[in-house]
């Protein structure tokens, strides 16, 4: 196993096989300790704080796994209004925020012109901060339109790589194709992208994972975020097992040593399925983090899977609690915008 390691930290690649031993291994202290040697190169100890607004739980799609699905009618749903959502960014500069991440369910009520007024005004009041958007499958112009507006960055995880298995996680309208091309159309325009996947989802196999890692090598992100797979309760999902954290903690230090410079966020959904979560994923490699900026009376209404975390704190409080938790491991935040090396607009 070390040899493999070793091979995949010089070369940023390893074979099919290998890497399904990795992502398979239980030996892991090896892969650990390259992976932070990894981020320590190119990001010292230094991590990224984004501050996240989730602005709608509305969702037009129905995705199996997720509990802002269209169908779950258990679902309060809530829109912030635009002067709300620049409530949070001022919140979020005043703790020392200078990335913002809009992120919902894709919600057919914002149409383009009122996203692009949104991240205008983000951008004309805080010129030195990043937006990043998150908010699904759109068209080309439209993209277009929201980084003509200002938007940097653009989250929009893949889920899978595999055609088959996204078909069995979404309903027939959704096409897994064009989902990609949507990620290449981003990079096209110019946007640093962020693409990922889920780990555990029911059905997926080895070789699901060593495709998803193939994808991201043709498509080449900034940014990459993964979690395991937790189920809802109000979804087509919600008896099966959640994503192992181990596996997933592998894979963050696989995407790590092969994509040294990739911005990587040790996500809510590991600090969820386990209490050192987050930190366990900066040691296997990860350095973002992202507080929740968005109204605590919403927060515990954007629930894509059970028991999130996180969903009573004051910004204040999460900031703090994220800092606490980095000094632990022996990392600091920094105040920063925190683009991807060499790139920015």
């Amino acid at each position: 196993m070390k040899n493999i390691v070793r091979s995949l930290f010089f070369t940023r690649d390893a074979s099919d096989d290998e890497l399904r031993r990795l992502i398979d291994s239980e030996h892991f202290d090896p892969l650990f300790e390259r992976a932070n040697e990894v981020r320590h190169l190119h990001f010292g100890d230094d991590v990224y704080l984004r501050g996240l607004i989730e602005f709608s739980n509305y969702c037009k799609n129905d995705c199996f796994y997720c509990g802002l699905r269209a169908s779950n009618r258990s679902a309060v749903r809530y829109r912030l209004t635009h002067d709300e959502i620049l409530q949070c960014c001022d919140e979020g500069y005043r703790l020392g925020f200078r990335t913002f991440v809009l992120q919902s369910g894709e919600d057919p009520s914002f149409k383009d012109e009122d996203i692009c007024q949104i991240v205008h005004s983000i951008k004309t009041k805080y010129p030195d901060c990043a937006v990043t958007l998150s908010i699904g499958e759109k068209s080309y112009n439209s993209y277009l339109a929201y980084f003509q507006a200002g938007a940097d960055r653009y989250l929009l995880r893949h889920e899978t790589a595999s055609d088959e298995h996204y078909r069995s996680l979404h309903p027939q309208n959704m096409d897994p194709v064009h989902r990609k091309e949507c990620l290449r159309n981003l990079k096209k325009i110019g946007y640093q992208v962020g693409s990922g996947f889920m780990v555990g989802t029911p059905g997926q196999t080895l070789d699901n994972l060593v495709q998803d890692l193939r994808f991201l090598q043709e498509l080449e992100p900034h940014m990459i975020g993964i979690g395991p797979f937790i189920p809802h309760g109000e979804t087509p999902f919600a008896h099966e097992a959640q994503g192992s954290l181990q596996r997933t903690l592998n894979l963050v230090a696989i995407l790590r040593l092969m994509f040294p410079q990739a911005l990587i966020p040790a996500t809510t959904a590991l600090g969820t399925i386990d209490p050192r979560g987050r930190e366990l994923g900066l040691q296997a490699g990860a350095n973002v983090v992202m507080p929740n900026l968005s109204p605590v009376r919403v927060r515990k209404l954007y629930t894509p899977y059970e028991n999130k975390i996180c969903t009573g704190e004051e910004a204040a409080q999460c900031r703090r609690c994220l800092e606490r938790r980095l000094e632990s491991v022996g990392l600091h935040s920094v105040v920063s915008r925190g683009d991807y090396p060499g790139v920015r607009r």
